[in-house]
């Protein structure tokens, strides 16, 4: 059973840590939907795939937010303990750091749970399918819109130009068509005005034309035949397009293919090592949700007498260079250079380290202050920059 303090700490950890996930994987879908809206014009899809390949990136981008928001919201609310003086009540009374971290750990276990689920089984299946989306936008696959006033290709042998587009491209004006035969026959076309329409057989759509002159040539004719029509029907074959690759990418694996891959008698050497680089990845980044807590608390009580928010700044430091340095790991592992274990499970000790050492300092040692040192250089920095603004600033003469 949860005590009134245990509840108090999960309202006061609950609203950063949500607000803090949702901002930061909102800034994320942010940043990747500019490029995605340029991609996706550039190619000529339609808009509503840029919906879904955002859909299909958000595990991504909760991997990396789960971790931020768990660390900000206990930080942020033992920042608030300490500035109101509240948690030294709660020091006062008895309550240890390590029983005012037991809500902290029932979130940590429970969101390392999630991560771990979203890492090692839902973000590779979304990755493989956003890459099948950019496969098939560039291939034509999603329906990719024929520019206006460009001469557009449908395979080899045909070529399409349409001067205006009405209707949200339903009426489509001042339409040029040339064909090519096997044989050798061609066909050209102009036309006043054209839709496309669909039919039974999904490999090939009608071009219903009106209005317009159809020249035919072959080679054995002695000279091109003219037709003028007020509608006719153009079959147009659509090209073939090639399947996309399966899932043999390691980002693309879910947890139990890795570990099969990985300890299969016929792998590749370099294959093995991309996949058990990719597997540690995975584990050190959610093995470390389990130390968040002790280096939240450690980041977020200011020395005394000071509200200095250094401490939240540091933390956002720490965990993402934490996570640009395993991904460098992995990419040293997967090349072969270093075995994967030593590239990624190192780093994960030697913060694993650093953080118990600040959760001592702060929990074992009276008045301890682990990056103290930190607060005092940054403060004497603060107050030689006010100076220096002051002496810049020109004096101002009395009237």
């Amino acid at each position: 059973m949860l005590s009134a303090t245990d509840r108090y700490l999960a309202r006061l950890i609950a609203v950063p840590m949500l607000g803090t996930l949702v901002i930061a994987a909102m800034l994320l879908v942010l940043d990747k939907m500019l490029s995605l809206f340029d991609f996706v014009a550039a190619e000529g899809g339609p808009v509503s795939v840029v919906w879904r390949m955002l859909a299909n990136m958000l595990p991504e981008y909760l991997s990396l937010g789960i971790p931020i928001g768990l660390m900000l919201g206990i930080l942020l609310a033992f920042r608030k303990l300490a500035l109101s003086s509240e948690l030294d009540v709660m020091r006062g009374v008895g309550l240890s750091y390590g029983r005012l971290l037991r809500v902290p750990y029932l979130y940590a276990i429970a969101l390392m749970l999630l991560n771990f689920a979203i890492v090692g089984f839902v973000q590779p299946l979304s990755r493989h399918a956003y890459e099948a989306l950019r496969f098939e936008l560039r291939s034509g696959a999603l329906g990719a819109s024929i520019k206006v006033g460009e001469f557009t290709s449908f395979g080899k042998r045909m070529t399409l130009r349409i001067e205006r587009s009405l209707d949200e491209g339903r009426d489509l004006q001042g339409i040029f068509v040339r064909a090519v035969s096997r044989n050798g026959q061609s066909l050209a076309v102009t036309a006043e005005q054209g839709r496309f329409l669909a039919t039974d057989d999904p490999d090939t759509i009608i071009f219903r034309l009106r209005n317009g002159v159809l020249v035919n040539d072959a080679p054995t004719y002695k000279s091109p035949r003219i037709l003028s029509f007020s509608s006719h029907d153009l079959p147009i074959d659509l090209p073939q397009i090639e399947n996309f690759r399966g899932r043999d990418v390691d980002r693309e694996l879910t947890i139990p293919e890795l570990v099969r891959i990985g300890h299969a008698p016929g792998t590749e050497d370099k294959l093995r090592d991309q996949v058990r680089s990719n597997f540690h990845f995975r584990m050190v980044e959610v093995a470390m949700m389990l130390l968040l807590p002790l280096a939240a608390l450690a980041f977020a009580i200011p020395p005394k007498r000071s509200t200095s928010a250094l401490g939240v700044f540091l933390s956002i430091v720490f965990i993402v260079t934490y996570h640009k340095i395993n991904q460098y790991g992995e990419s040293v592992g997967g090349l072969g250079r270093i075995d994967p274990i030593i590239a990624l499970w190192a780093p994960f000790l030697a913060v694993a380290g650093l953080i118990l050492w600040m959760y001592h300092v702060v929990a074992h040692r009276p008045g301890g202050q682990p990056i103290g040192a930190l607060e005092f250089a940054f403060a004497k920095i603060g107050k030689q920059l006010v100076r220096l603004v002051k002496r810049a600033r020109p004096a101002v003469e009395a009237p």
